[in-house]
């Protein structure tokens, strides 16, 4: 039978020579799980990376994961689902192997045309509204770090990485622990997602925003939807996909009066350092020997006010985007390619953010106008300093010492250009004050962490949504109202795309249970 095995080795022997002379019968590996333990390093001891592995013997295969679907499908009126980011695609995938296909809205365009406007914006100031680094095709996910680790323990999980293996992901995705694909290779999964749902029946409407979702009179369920050109979509199985960023959405369920809840939430910045620093922390003179760019991960508790600030989204290896999704708004985020080959590094650092202490609770959409105002100043000062493109920033010392001086601006990885700018224009001066105080802390965890070519980008604002639309925990529907699906990230079920992804799994099942207890076609 195969066997799982545990072993250490250091990070320049090779693991096959391992198994050779410990195992001489065996006939294939794969890995399972290879951790760097990196942590003394710096003081000279050999890098070594903890492997877990499978190993199998003459006459064996691998397992493989499998399920077995029945058809139901397909049924009258097809599930709408509204946003093409991981949560609607996995749900139409998941609705497809019961051969139900399903009609999606993306307000964006098709990944390819999204990334062209996106270059005009970084590059010239042309701002899209509905082609932007969150809305379009892929999601917010598109242009981030994609690293597919998650904390949600879920069956889905897995069948989330095996469709991603189909998709064109390399092959240990759907057995590795905490795969990393990058987006690049996230991109080219992507448009064959769109294309496989397309050719079994889906249909999606691309650049179509929703202007209303349609419930009945009493609004116990819901009808179907309205877009932007007018037309009239029936369906009573709605799925709401739409990301955290979708701010529109949420103004017109209160407006519908579907029940939400204001949730707590983190902002900050994005810290960047020249790459080969970070590596030199975390390796010392081991960090030429080809150990990947390295990670971190740093996180402080104030002992007075009891808030949090804490890395996010850490990217080894990648470059810091403008991706706002309004025109009068600029906010930060990080992304890395699989290689992890940039010459910069750079991770979120932010502060716990409190509803009903750091924002009024009289309106459950305050965590909005919260972040909003930010990401308003950010752009004014940009328009005042710069030319409305330029992301504002501040080197850790001046941070630091509050005071900006006339050194240059350090090289960076910013593609629409940065200028420099005090913080606290921008910031609440809560989040400044924990941000200096856990900088220190973390140049004692990482001893260099305060570097003179570290620069504080800023304002990192969507960390998550600061919006919870209530479901059903059972059903998953809207409370109160049958065949409304609030699901992924954007309504506060997800935080990342392995976790959006399930949670679109998680609504497609509960989406066929109840086809199953109706007749269909």
């Amino acid at each position: 039978m195969s066997q799982k095995i545990q072993f250490s080795l250091n990070f320049d022997e090779d693991v096959e020579d391992y198994l050779s002379k410990k195992y001489p019968d065996h006939a294939d590996y794969r890995i399972i799980n290879q951790a760097l333990d990196a942590r003394g390093a710096p003081r000279g001891k050999i890098p070594r990376y903890n492997y877990d592995v499978e190993i199998i013997f003459p006459g064996e295969k691998f397992s493989v994961y499998q399920e077995s679907f029945q058809s139901i499908g397909p049924i009258k009126e097809k599930p709408i689902i509204i946003g093409a980011g991981p949560a609607g695609l996995f749900c139409a995938l998941r609705l497809l192997e019961y051969g139900i296909p399903s009609i999606i809205f993306e307000r964006g365009d098709t990944a390819q045309r999204r990334m062209l406007s996106i270059a005009r914006f970084w590059r010239y100031g042309e701002f899209n509204t509905e082609n932007n680094v969150c809305f379009g095709e892929g999601g917010a996910g598109l242009f981030s770090d994609g690293k597919l680790i998650t904390r949600v323990k879920s069956p889905y999980v897995q069948y989330v990485m095996n469709r991603l293996v189909d998709f064109g992901a390399p092959a240990e995705t759907a057995y590795i622990s905490n795969p990393h694909l990058g987006s690049n290779k996230i991109r080219g999964l992507i448009l064959k997602m769109s294309d496989y749902l397309r050719s079994r029946g889906c249909e999606i409407y691309y650049n179509t925003k929703i202007d209303e979702i349609i419930f009945d009179q009493d609004q116990s369920k819901v009808v179907g939807l309205v877009d932007n050109q007018g037309r009239k979509f029936e369906s009573d199985q709605v799925v709401l996909a739409t990301g955290h960023s979708a701010k529109d959405i949420y103004e017109h369920l209160r407006m519908k009066k579907i029940p939400m809840a204001q949730k707590d939430f983190a902002i900050g910045v994005r810290i960047e350092h020249p790459r080969k620093h970070i590596d030199t922390i975390q390796y010392g003179n081991f960090a030429s020997k080809d150990l990947g760019a390295a990670r971190y991960r740093l996180s402080y508790e104030d002992p007075t006010s009891k808030k949090g600030t804490y890395s996010f989204c850490m990217c080894p290896g990648g470059y810091v985007l403008s991706s706002g999704t309004e025109s009068d708004g600029i906010v930060v985020n990080g992304m890395s390619n699989f290689s992890r080959s940039s010459p910069w590094s750079n991770s979120a650092l932010v502060v716990a953010v409190k509803s009903g202490v750091d924002f009024s609770s009289d309106d459950v959409l305050n965590g909005l106008k919260f972040t909003q105002k930010i990401e308003n100043a950010a752009y004014c000062l940009s328009r005042e300093k710069a030319s409305g493109k330029e992301v504002p920033a501040i080197t850790v010392t001046e941070f630091l010492d509050e005071k900006i001086n006339d050194t240059k601006i350090p090289k960076n990885s910013c593609p629409s250009g940065i200028f420099k700018q005090d913080l606290n224009a921008i910031l609440p001066s809560f989040v400044t004050k924990h941000l200096r105080n856990a900088l220190l802390k973390f140049n004692q965890q990482m001893n260099g962490y305060i570097h003179k070519d570290a620069l504080l980008i800023a304002p990192e604002t969507r960390t998550s949504a600061p919006v919870t639309i209530l479901r059903d925990k059972e059903s998953l529907e809207s409370i109160g109202i049958k065949g409304f699906y609030p699901c992924g990230e954007g309504a506060g079920y997800a935080g990342g795309i392995t976790s959006a992804a399930v949670d679109g799994v998680r609504v497609a099942e509960s989406i066929v249970q109840k086809v199953k207890g109706k007749t269909h076609v």
